[in-house]
């Protein structure tokens, strides 16, 4: 054990907090005898709260790979294991994950706990979906084998929940086959967000698709951005130069930050910038090219450290999801017309479709449109948030329990309509809270 100030990936809040390293089931069983109330935690990369606690239970070295059936594509493993370590062995075997983030730096057992979409959700759903069964050790140590046909209520309240169903141990899951490491990726330059909607659903065959949006733009310019859609590219198509490289992969992570920066150095003038010169690099309205599938997947994973840009202060990410019906380009337009308006620009502005919601009850994504957007901690960022919740509110969206660091409780209900049922099954599986976070606590999730 070691004790360690520690924070999500935003920055904020911070906490001093006492580590618990561990390596398997019976290690869990110990500090559980000694402790009254845990928060399992990854590689640290949900941006909030919902990994923080007094006492911390570590998982990345619960790492091992158990079993992988090469015909069918299913494989099992330890919780802890890194996605990147999935990338590096199986990539080059031809499998890929069935649903990604936009980070390789976070464990199976957070993917599962976050129920993690991807760009392919309108296709795809969320990484629940794909997985079979998984081993789940609860408060009082028992062990559970849980799939959709033995218990799919706790199935449904630990996918998504955050882990305070329990620690997650294994997990069983889908892999799917792919011919090579590249994406035929087709960039399509857009004036505005009509536009982009439009694109949006007239490429909904597209299995990959995701809009970087500049949030600063106004006027007839509201809402522009670049549409990157997505293929998996199959070696037959590759040209020459890239044949050779067909299932190589380049983990190095380029760029470092390697310092705090000034809290100052993002203002509205960089990011405005920023902006007109990404939108601006695109010169054709409509550009195809093959990219390696780190760089179309994970494009900040390249620069370590990138979290270290917003100062010591940190940020927030504001995730958030709009319902498409019954308005839902209108209720975007407003989104992005106050964050405009606010003057308090986000350079990572991120639109992706959904497709039909996930089954599991705190599970994030459901059909709609989800807007992804980084702010630094700094006044006037907590005033445009309450603008833009109510907003979301009023759309009948939510926001995203992995990004959320300051969600207040009535709007986790307003928007969570199903957690009544994860309550119930947290109550029969933990009555005396014994696994917990600072955002459990926040958004009432224990008693």
């Amino acid at each position: 054990m070691r004790q360690e100030l520690i924070s999500g990936w935003g920055g904020c809040p911070r906490i001093k907090a006492s580590l618990y390293e561990i390596h398997s089931k019976s290690e869990i069983s110990l500090v559980l005898e000694e402790n009254q109330s845990l928060t399992p935690r990854g590689m640290g990369r949900s941006y909030g709260d919902s990994s923080l606690g007094p006492k911390v239970l570590m998982t990345p070295k619960m790492n091992r790979l158990l079993s992988f059936n090469g015909e069918s594509g299913i494989l099992e493993c330890e919780a802890g294991v890194c996605l990147e370590d999935l990338i590096r062995v199986f990539v080059p075997k031809g499998w890929f994950l069935p649903v990604t983030p936009g980070t390789r730096f976070v464990t199976v057992g957070g993917m599962f706990a976050s129920d993690v979409h991807g760009k392919n959700h309108h296709k795809s759903g969320s990484f629940s979906k794909h997985v079979l069964s998984f081993t789940l050790l609860d408060a009082s140590g028992h062990l559970h084998e849980v799939d959709r046909q033995k218990n799919l209520e706790l199935f449904l309240a630990t996918a998504g929940g955050m882990g305070l169903t329990g620690m997650i141990l294994k997990l069983r899951f889908q892999m799917i086959p792919i011919k090579s490491s590249w994406i035929r990726q087709t960039v399509f330059k857009m004036k505005a967000l009509d536009e982009l909607l439009d694109h949006f659903d007239s490429t909904h065959q597209y299995t990959y698709s995701v809009a970087w949006v500049d949030c600063l733009s106004t006027g007839k310019d509201l809402g522009r951005s670049l549409l990157m859609l997505g293929e998996h590219a199959a070696f037959d198509e590759l040209p020459a130069d890239l044949k050779n490289r067909a299932v190589s992969l380049d983990l190095r992570q380029k760029l470092k930050v390697p310092v705090q920066l000034p809290s100052g150095m993002l203002n509205t003038w960089s990011i405005k910038t920023f902006n007109s010169l990404y939108y601006h690099r695109i010169r054709s309205r409509e550009n195809s090219q093959y990219v390696p599938l780190l760089s179309y997947f994970y494009p900040l994973d390249n620069i370590h450290h990138w979290n270290r840009i917003y100062g010591r202060k940190g940020f927030y990410q504001y995730q958030c999801v709009i319902p498409k019906k019954p308005d839902g380009s209108k209720q975007l337009r407003r989104l992005l017309q106050e964050i405009a308006d606010s003057k308090t620009g986000s350079f990572l502005a991120i639109l992706k479709l959904f497709g039909p919601r996930d089954e599991p009850y705190l599970s994030f994504a459901s059909e709609g449109y989800t807007l992804a957007l980084d702010f630094p901690n700094c006044s006037g960022t907590e005033a445009l948030f309450q603008k833009l919740d109510e907003i979301v509110v009023q759309s009948g969206g939510r926001l995203y329990l992995t990004k959320d660091a300051r969600m207040s409780k009535s709007m986790f209900e307003a928007g969570y309509l199903e957690s009544g049922l994860f309550k119930e099954v947290k109550r029969r599986i933990d009555p005396e809270n014994r696994f917990t976070s600072l955002q459990a606590a926040r958004l009432g999730l224990i008693a």
